[in-house]
């Protein structure tokens, strides 16, 4: 099968002309080849393997290239990448490998095409099409690529146990595939990632947290978290989660299964946000449950304090997995700590008052916490689904009303310490803490508007009842 004209891009044109001049076979292989038979959008990067030097060629491509690209040589792999428009190409001489049992990284020989196509991950990602003048354009398919790509089965090209347990983030990145491609991974594979599972202990967190995010960003990452559990990796990598996977009765009385109530969260915020930290917050939500679920007869099931302790248990699952410990962390870890404050609004009477404070420690996140709140919303009662939904756009009406009438987000109260220590010509000191804290729960309160004279006059009346005096 020849797919001479799905290769229209010119850097192709050119990496053939470079082969014959260098006089190596090359091919691209990989993702770009998968896509391109899928139809999907591909990425805006290309694998391409010579039988020979690869950092030759990438070298003898920018030499054709009419702005002669700068090419980034990267000798201990052997490999070599440029850029072309806005398109990254990497260029590998074709290469055999041999792994280690306890490394991911393996001994690399130099080898032929069959050898490169034998240590990829899937057969779907083996697939390679010619760039070679004799017969530019023809598919050479080894592992019947092709006939899984129609039948939608991610498969191994040799056998799984050797191919996860050379590489275990192959386990990760076939439920990934899966979950990208709405493909199944195949019987065979599918037992051999459960066989193998305890070998991702040797995959650093960063790569384990990679290919979460790109499962996370697909549109129902809840198909792969249910792989991640079936085959016990998800028990190994984030246990915090399937810890949730239990239902106890007592007395006649259940809670929900807030495992099961996790993943629907997580796709139910996908529609509504591509953030990856706010789908990782959906994700986390109520990691905090399991550890507080308390039984009493009087209130049934309870998880008090969830949020809170679900925020610190945020924080060390960012720390294990080596994910960034700065504002992406940080904002993580107050949506779960803040998770049920739109909610048990929704469920009351909407007071001013309250939403002020919603808005004050929300600050600029407040529409990305609604979003995960209203999420969360996952009764099957159509009743009750309608209700909840009407209740959050009050809550987010009073919301708009509140920041436009009252200026609420990410405010500093309109008095200043310095202010307050020159009206009553004080050092430094205890009494400067009370008086800023008690304008701005004034404000928060209602009791006074978000204004510099009603701030100033009220400092005045509660600097009195310290028995502080101001000095003209």
């Amino acid at each position: 099968m020849n797919y001479k004209q799905a290769l229209n891009n010119k850097i192709f044109e050119v990496i053939s002309q470079a082969s014959q001049e260098l006089n190596v076979d090359s091919y691209v292989i990989g993702g770009f080849v998968r896509d391109l038979l899928l139809g999907r959008d591909f990425k805006k990067d290309i694998d391409v393997v010579a039988v020979g030097s690869g950092i030759e060629l990438a070298l003898k491509v920018s030499e054709l290239l009419p702005n002669k690209p700068k090419v980034q040589v990267f000798k201990t792999y052997g490999t070599a990448m440029l850029r072309f428009e806005d398109t990254e190409i990497e260029f590998v001489g074709a290469r055999k490998e041999s792994y280690t049992h306890d490394s991911r990284n393996p001994v690399v020989e130099n080898g032929t095409l069959e050898d490169d196509q034998n240590r990829r991950d899937f057969t779907i990602n083996a697939l390679a099409l010619s760039l070679n003048e004799n017969n530019f354009g023809n598919l050479l398919d080894p592992f019947n690529g092709l006939e899984d790509m129609k039948n939608k089965n991610i498969k191994t090209p040799l056998d799984p146990d050797i191919t996860f347990s050379d590489d275990p983030l192959r386990m990760l990145r076939g439920i990934r595939f899966a979950t990208q491609l709405g493909f199944e991974i195949e019987a065979n594979s599918l037992n051999s990632i459960t066989k193998n599972a305890e070998r991702i202990k040797i995959i650093s967190g960063e790569r384990i947290v990679d290919e979460l995010n790109k499962i996370l960003s697909t549109d129902k990452p809840s198909v792969g978290f249910l792989l991640l559990y079936k085959t016990g990796l998800l028990d190994i990598i984030l246990p915090e989660l399937t810890a949730l996977n239990q239902v106890e009765e007592i007395e006649g009385q259940t809670h929900k299964n807030n495992f099961y109530h996790t993943l629907e969260v997580v796709d139910n915020i996908c529609p509504n946000t591509d953030d990856v930290w706010l789908r990782w917050a959906a994700l986390l939500h109520d990691i905090g449950k399991a550890p507080t679920k308390r039984f009493n007869k009087k209130q049934g099931w309870t998880f008090h304090g969830h949020e809170f302790l679900g925020g610190k248990m945020a924080k060390k699952i960012f720390e294990r997995l080596r994910m960034p410990l700065n504002h992406k962390m940080k904002f993580v870890q107050k949506m779960v700590m803040m998770s049920s404050r739109p909610i048990v609004l929704s469920q009351d009477l909407v007071t001013d008052s309250a939403v002020r404070r919603l808005v004050f420690d929300a600050g600029e996140d407040v529409e990305s916490l609604m979003t995960l709140c209203e999420a969360d919303i996952t009764t099957k009662n159509p009743n009750k689904f309608k209700k909840y939904h009407q209740n959050f756009e009050i809550v987010r009406k009073k919301i708009v009303e509140v920041e436009e009438r009252d200026s609420i987000r990410n405010f500093q109260p309109p008095i200043s310490g310095e202010e307050i220590m020159a009206i009553f010509n004080l050092q430094p000191s205890r009494e400067i803490g009370i008086l800023k804290e008690a304008v701005k729960e004034a404000i928060l309160e209602g009791e006074i508007p978000n204004e510099y004279q009603a701030a100033f006059d009220f400092v005045l009346k509660r600097g009195a009842k310290l028995g502080l005096k101001k000095i003209d």
